[in-house]
């Protein structure tokens, strides 16, 4: 077959493969354009997912009849003053949009210029222009998309139902809004609810539109990112470990303005929270990079949603600092969706149908009852009082002491609430702060052992542990091989204290069975602390004594992170006196 050029029609439709996948696609160029002529407010309507109708009306700068005209033809742009491809500070420069939008769809294009004495209007009719006419409008521009893919019938019936498209968009909107605080979005239409998002002005714009979009319970419980470092700077709020999410739908990534899926960020991302949080869960954030655009190269994805870093390491490592600085400022902080599910987990008791008949003789004296069955807890030992001394309980962030209950939770009081401390998940954070502030300075110190402790292992432990003991002296832990089926511990760290040696040993051994490479080891060595650091802290069933209690709140509320255990777990639970009054209907 012979080679041949393709008509102009065909172009823009393999064209319009690649930059409009969907309905969201195009909505997605659209509102690019209005933000790039420097709109303040652009409302969004569609009908039947996109499929039917995409209108796009703004308050930007226009266009006169010239560029109008030049809209609309094959890699035609405003967004490249000096053909520099490495020196891009728009949103879109491909230039094939609107002439891609329009080969598979019915499209008219309306707009005035200021100081213009009317507007004027353009359609195209899959590919087909028509003359250009007056029309009487602000200034501004208004799109309108109509019939999308209608002659396409094979991509049309690839588009998913008008409900899903009418998410899709919403989505792309919500991402554009994130990016864009100063402009206020207006999103309508039969096919979805409303959304009103006015614009946000100041220091305090982000977090303000954060809370519009992404809703107050995230940035109530989510920390201000605020670095610079390798040349890239990093805002944003990042959710407190304890506000995770089961998947990553509550992550969002800006680079220079543009919303973007890259794995550098991900994965940098997943690293800041190694520490903090469940491998299944993930947490909330909104991340905003600033980058020198000749760092990062936006044409590697047709709809601009992927780039390449030109020093992703760089990159990487300015990320994990900006969130690992902003977590360790929040310090003992948790988020506050603990004790909304404390307050959902509380039922009232239920009553019977028939009231109980008391004896109203006047003889009748009131005897106090003994403790229901059904408060298990207050009628053992095991819940204990304590009298707490005379301290005012606003003096700490976490209150002072008054109970330990069930060996394992202290009850403390402070100004307007009561908190609930897990013992062994709060020093268990502790001891694993503390673990690794030690090994920052170099080697942990140890404590030898008066007799070595022989433990007895399946020989292939027994190997890898021999494999991995240089790097677990740098931990503080000093063992050696004693026999084909046994390791001998010599040394142990010393903020373990008296602790269970077999079933530390044990336990490491588990983890390098898991990880099966002792090469990783030195990736591993968070995991390796985190391990020592749970049978270094206080068990539970260990009973405290007041003073134990409280300088355990103190060391909580000194040391970072200690919100929430190494495993994720929140390590307290406060309840508002507001919340205690809510549980038994009292109102204000």
């Amino acid at each position: 077959m012979p080679i041949r050029q393709l008509p102009e029609d065909l172009i823009n439709r393999i064209a319009a493969g690649e930059v409009v996948e969907r309905p969201a696609s195009v909505v997605k160029e659209l509102v690019e354009n209005a933000i790039d002529a420097g709109a303040s407010r652009i409302v969004v309507s569609t009908a039947g997912g996109g499929k039917a109708l995409i209108r796009i009306e703004d308050d930007g700068i226009g266009m006169d009849r010239a560029d109008l005209e030049l809209s609309v033809e094959r890699h035609a742009t405003s967004k490249l003053g000096e053909d520099d491809l490495d020196d891009i500070r728009t949103l879109g420069f491909r230039g094939e949009a609107l002439a891609s939008i329009g080969s598979v769809s019915d499209l008219s294009i309306a707009s005035r210029p200021e100081g213009a004495p009317s507007g004027l209007r353009l359609e195209v009719n899959r590919s087909m222009k028509r003359p250009i006419v007056p029309q009487a409008m602000n200034r501004g521009t208004i799109v309108e998309v109509r019939n999308l893919f209608a002659a396409v019938p094979a991509r049309l019936k690839f588009l998913k139902s008008d409900r899903a498209e009418a998410g899709a968009i919403t989505d792309v909107v919500k991402r554009l809004a994130m990016a864009n605080p100063e402009v206020h979005f207006v999103l309508d239409g039969a096919d979805r609810s409303p959304a009103n998002w006015p614009a946000q002005q100041g220091e305090g714009a982000l977090a303000a539109r954060l809370a519009q979009v992404m809703g107050e319970d995230f940035t109530g419980n989510a920390v201000q990112l605020g670095s610079a470092r390798h040349g890239v700077v990093v805002a944003g709020l990042a959710g407190l470990p304890t506000y995770s999410r089961a998947n990553t739908l509550s992550q969002f990534y800006f680079v220079n303005g543009r919303s973007v899926r890259d794995k550098v960020l991900l994965g940098a991302v997943r690293a800041a929270y190694a520490d903090f949080i469940f491998r299944d869960r993930f947490p909330a954030i909104a991340l905003f990079l600033a980058v020198d655009p000749a760092e990062v190269d936006v044409n590697v994805h047709p709809a601009k949603a992927e780039l390449r870093f030109r020093d992703a390491g760089g990159v990487r490592s300015a990320v994990i600092r900006a969130i690992g600085e902003a977590l360790e400022a929040a310090g003992y902080r948790a988020s506050t969706t603990v004790a909304d599910d404390v307050m959902a987990a509380f039922r009232a008791p239920e009553t019977t149908a028939t009231p109980p008949v008391y004896d109203r003789q006047p003889s009748a004296r009131y005897e106090p009852a003994p403790a229901p069955s059904g408060f298990a807890g207050f009628a053992e030992p095991s819940a204990r009082y304590e009298p707490a001394p005379e301290a005012v309980p606003t003096e700490y962030p976490l209150g002072t002491a008054r109970a330990h209950m069930f060996d394992n939770f202290i009850v403390a009081q402070n100004g307007d609430a009561l908190l609930l401390v897990d013992q062994h998940a709060a020093h268990e954070r502790l001891v694993y702060e503390r673990f690794k502030a030690q090994l920052a300075d170099g080697p942990v110190p140890s404590q030898a052992q008066l007799i070595p402790v022989v433990i007895e292992l399946p020989e292939e432990d027994c190997s890898r542990l021999e494999e991995a003991a240089p790097a677990l002296e740098r931990l503080g832990l000093y063992l050696e091989r004693f026999g084909p089926r046994a390791i001998a511990v010599r040394e142990t760290p010393g903020l373990l204290g008296q602790t269970d040696i077999h079933g530390l040993i044990q336990d490491i051994a588990d983890g390098l069975a898991e990880w099966d490479s002792s090469a990783a080891l030195g990736d591993r060595l968070d995991a390796i602390i985190a391990r020592i650091a749970c049978h270094g802290s206080v068990r539970s069933g260990r009973r405290l004594r007041l003073d134990e209690m409280n300088a355990l709140l103190r060391d909580m509320e000194a040391t970072p992170h200690s919100g929430q255990c190494i495993h994720g777990r929140p390590t307290y639970v406060e309840l508002k006196k507001s919340d205690i009054e809510r549980l038994f209907g009292r109102t204000r």
